[in-house]
């Protein structure tokens, strides 16, 4: 019977690497065709300028304030007012990485060709971002919350 239960563990155990697996290569394959929509936005021949890709700098800050509301929240459950700055915060870097496009178009510094592309992008981008969240933020033994 002990070794009914062991294969039973195991087999768990090996059912949720593969699951984690197959979230990580499904995460980085959105990510690549995320960034491969912005980098299409600013190196096609017809678009030729690199002003869209100071977008990156909204990707790489759109998590920081929840990763900080996440170490310094008291409680997982309920809504308290560090957690919802992170999220007016997070809204607002969002918001922005979506502005900026738009505001570049309007001004004529790219075109609205690329706008779209980079805006295609920020839409994979941040859903990836979003879904890392949603597979990797509970608090089970396999966290990513712990960095």
């Amino acid at each position: 019977m002990a070794g009914i239960k062991g294969k039973i563990k195991r087999q768990r155990l090996f059912g949720s690497v593969q699951l984690v697996i197959k979230s990580l290569v499904t995460l980085s394959f959105s990510g690549a065709l995320g960034l491969t929509f912005l980098l299409l936005g600013c190196a096609l021949e017809q678009f030729g300028v690199f002003w869209p890709l100071f977008v990156l700098v909204f990707y790489i800050l759109s998590p920081i304030p929840n990763l900080i509301a996440r170490r310094h929240a008291d409680d997982t459950e309920s809504s308290n007012a560090c957690r919802e700055l992170a999220y007016f915060l997070t809204t607002g870097i969002v918001v922005s990485a979506y502005g900026l496009p738009v505001v570049l178009a309007r001004k004529s510094v790219i075109q609205w060709g690329a706008c779209g592309l980079v805006m295609a992008g920020n839409c994979v981008i941040f859903l990836t971002i979003m879904g890392f969240f949603l597979i990797f933020g509970g608090g089970d033994d396999f966290s990513w919350e712990q960095w």
